[in-house]
């Protein structure tokens, strides 16, 4: 503890206006004879003393170190307590290919595809509460966050994995996430360097039927993508944690952006940009199609492969929410 007399010296004090003017840093205390009352914290702070004039010398200048010494112990306290207070919760983070991955679907051209496998590599994973809130279409890649969380990577998933009603993948969680509303999402889908999908940031593998004829396909990517998301759209919010709570963030990937979709009226931007299977379908050999962007750059139909070069970055949502993006 400081002894009064080194109090004394240490504390710049003088008379101003009937009152001691004490300098202190980081805090503001106004009292008439009395440092027990605490205000607000302030860049730029002093303590005023109104005392009563008969109290002279160093016995008030005594006074007023014991109460000074008093209250910042107090204030140390307290400051300590409120840090081992933070309030924090979990935050998930789940991948989610949606049903037309795990159920199937019928393609803008008639052909029924079906997934064995969608291996997707994730990384660089970050949530972000935004205060405006983050806009993909006006901001681009920039987020001017007040609270980033960092899930990191990389993480190579199966959007596939599952039955039909499986829940979105987990990905990963990070369990001293700050409480409050994270309302935009930034992620990275890059190559892998092993395993099944070694060489490629996406590899589709499945089964395309239509009529009598059944292509088994192995669809590969290689390149590489930055997605920079707003908030969650979809049958409920998302993001929203509470102290101590549970929330979770997704990642939405629109497969029928690729093949399109026959449920969907054929003039829809939906089929109208999407390549469909046909053109995959007529480079497949005995039934079998093992292709990958490299490949279908010289094999592929040049309309074809310039839409699905235009499509393929759109993959990446926020259930309905829409990303901002760039190779």
């Amino acid at each position: 503890m400081v002894a009064i007399s080194h109090c004394l010296t240490l504390l710049d004090v003088y008379q101003h206006r009937g009152g001691w003017i004490i300098p202190l840093k980081d805090m503001i205390i106004h009292n008439d004879y009395d440092l027990s009352t605490f205000l607000y914290p302030a860049s730029t702070v002093h303590i005023n003393l109104n005392f009563n004039p008969k109290h002279k010398g160093d016995k008030i200048l005594k006074k007023i170190c014991v109460k000074v010494i008093l209250l910042l112990a107090l204030i140390s306290a307290m400051l300590v307590g409120c840090a081992s207070k933070a309030k924090t919760g979990t935050m998930e983070f789940r991948a989610n290919g949606e049903d037309f991955v795990r159920q199937g679907f019928i393609s803008k051209d008639g052909w029924g595809i079906s997934f064995d496998h969608v291996y997707i590599t994730l990384t660089d994973i970050k949530a972000y509460q935004t205060d405006p809130p983050y806009d993909p279409h006006e901001d681009g890649d920039n987020i001017e966050a007040n609270v980033t969380v960092n899930l990191g990577g990389p993480y190579t998933i199966d959007l596939a994995e599952g039955g039909s009603d499986t829940d979105p993948i987990f990905v990963g969680k990070v369990d001293d996430a700050p409480a409050g509303q994270y309302n935009a999402i930034a992620f990275q889908m890059v190559q892998v360097t092993s395993g099944d999908a070694s060489g490629y940031s996406l590899v589709l593998i499945g089964t395309a039927e239509k009529e009598d004829q059944a292509v088994d396909f192995t669809i590969s990517v290689e390149t590489e993508y930055h997605f920079t998301c707003g908030e969650y759209v979809g049958d409920e919010r998302k993001g929203i944690l509470s102290s101590d709570g549970i929330a979770d963030l997704e990642m939405t990937f629109h497969f029928d952006h690729i093949f399109g979709d026959i449920d969907t009226p054929l003039d829809d931007p939906l089929n109208t940009d999407a390549p469909g299977f046909d053109p995959f379908a007529i480079l497949a050999k005995g039934g079998v199609l093992d292709t990958d962007m490299a490949d279908l750059a010289t094999n592929m139909d040049a309309e074809a492969y310039q839409m699905l070069v235009d499509i393929l970055p759109t993959l990446g949502h926020v259930g309905e929410g829409h990303c901002h993006y760039h190779h």
